[in-house]
């Protein structure tokens, strides 16, 4: 709203000696709405509008990319008031002086070039750049000066009200059943962006239409929201003995989350193969989080660990079904460790440990910042923390083991259970606990 402003009435601000902003960045995630940010206030500004990707400024000739460079802004200029806007600026905009193994002189020519224009020599009032990217840690330094991309603006993946908004703009062509309850569909979505919910709307579109459907209901939209959240359903075919340690370990993973305070509700519990997975178990959070406490991590790693415990407590022994589930809670306890300061013996302090990709940031290899004594008490503590979780997990499997066996009963006859289904099957296991003392 501030740049549709500044470019109705520039002279409001210039009366005070205020001087229009040079340069925008919109940083966010992938599918965030960047470029329809952009293109959104052009069109509230009613000015002319240049859009241009930055990769289509690096060619195989030198300085081809620089002037292109110049032709850009020269036509912007001409017709101003108006907006630039470069998409993908890390394609151009990357650090000079840092390509591994030589540099790239058309790149560099091509960003010296934007850099005088955005902030040189001539003068170009009213004319606005604005400019995306999804990784502003890889910029070069004199692009985010002040009088170049001065402003940052953030467009960060949307809570489950703007969640429902975006909902209501994709589904303004779709015949949708009297059925259709859109908030619930938002609520359901947590870390979704525009681009996923946009593909949810089509993907219950095209199911609906499978059907030969004159609505879109919302059957449709969990089978669509199921199938982006869990991966597609895969015919295999399993053994009986197979479903079977299938069955008790999804069981598992519902039962410890269902028992621990604080953990996020059960929605839905399958052993139809989905994706790369033999079973899924799904939960979805009440409202998006934004901090996580020690307690709610550990509820996480005790939940991921269920499965395992599951399969131990019944068949004494462990499949290689829980490697995903091993893989998510190292990498959280190890976050807990080394960047949230959640051990009470190394304390609060953060180590760069792994979190470094090379090849997408500046540097080749992370100088380690800690000993070889404190890495080893790292291990330590990640080993604890894990076993912590373990240890919760293998005590509800052998406090709650009809349950256990009547959640697995049932994921074996019914293939799926929702969240009510789920509630009835523990209400029904409670009250054979209460008959039988001795279990």
């Amino acid at each position: 709203m501030e740049v549709v402003e500044f470019l109705r009435s520039p002279k409001k601000f210039a009366r005070l000696g205020g001087k229009v902003p040079r340069g925008i960045l919109l940083v966010g995630p992938p599918g965030t709405g960047k470029t329809l940010m952009a293109r959104a206030v052009a069109g509230e500004a009613g000015v002319p509008f240049f859009s241009i990707s930055a990769s289509q400024f690096i060619e195989m000739f030198v300085g081809v990319g620089a002037s292109r460079v110049r032709d850009l802004f020269s036509n912007a200029k001409k017709n101003a008031p108006s907006i630039i806007f470069i998409d993908e600026l890390d394609a151009v905009g990357r650090s000079r002086g840092t390509g591994l193994g030589g540099g790239n002189d058309e790149r560099e020519q091509t960003l010296n070039q934007l850099l005088a224009e955005l902030d040189g020599f001539e003068p170009h009032e009213e004319v606005i750049i604005m400019s995306a990217t999804n990784r502003p840690d890889v910029l070069d330094p004199a692009l985010l000066r002040p009088g170049r991309f001065d402003r940052q603006v953030v467009v960060e993946r949307p809570d489950w009200r703007a969640r429902e908004a975006i909902l209501k703009v994709h589904t303004r062509k779709v015949p949708l059943a009297d059925d259709v309850d859109l908030q619930v569909i938002a609520r359901g979505t947590p870390g979704m962006c525009g681009a996923d919910l946009e593909s949810l709307v089509n993907e219950a579109a095209l199911i609906a239409a499978r059907q030969d459907r004159d609505q879109v209901g919302m059957a449709h939209l969990e089978t669509a929201k199921d199938k982006i959240l869990m991966g597609a359903e895969r015919k295999l075919f399993l053994s009986e003995e197979e479903k079977k340690i299938t069955a008790y370990h999804e069981a598992g993973h519902t039962l410890v989350a269902k028992l621990l305070p604080g953990a996020d509700p059960i929605h839905k519990v399958t052993i139809i193969p989905r994706g790369h997975a033999l079973g899924v178990t799904q939960q979805l959070p009440e409202d998006d989080r934004y901090h996580y406490t020690r307690d709610y991590l550990m509820t996480r790693i005790a939940v991921s660990l269920g499965g395992r415990a599951a399969e131990k407590a019944v068949f004494s022994v462990v499949s290689t079904g829980a490697q995903s589930d091993l893989k998510q809670v190292t990498d959280l306890a190890e976050k807990m460790v080394c960047q949230w300061g959640m051990s009470d013996k190394i304390g609060p302090v953060t180590f760069s440990r792994g979190e470094e990709h090379p090849f997408l940031g500046r540097k080749l290899a992370t100088e380690k910042t800690f000993s070889e004594q404190m890495a080893w008490l790292i291990d330590q503590e990640i080993e604890k923390i894990i076993k912590e979780g373990e240890k919760v997990a293998d005590e509800i499997m052998g406090g709650h083991r009809p349950a256990l066996e009547r959640l697995a009963a049932a994921l074996l006859e019914e293939e799926v259970l929702e969240r009510v289904r789920v509630d009835d099957i523990l209400k029904l296991a409670e009250t054979d606990e209460q008959d039988d003392p001795s279990g």
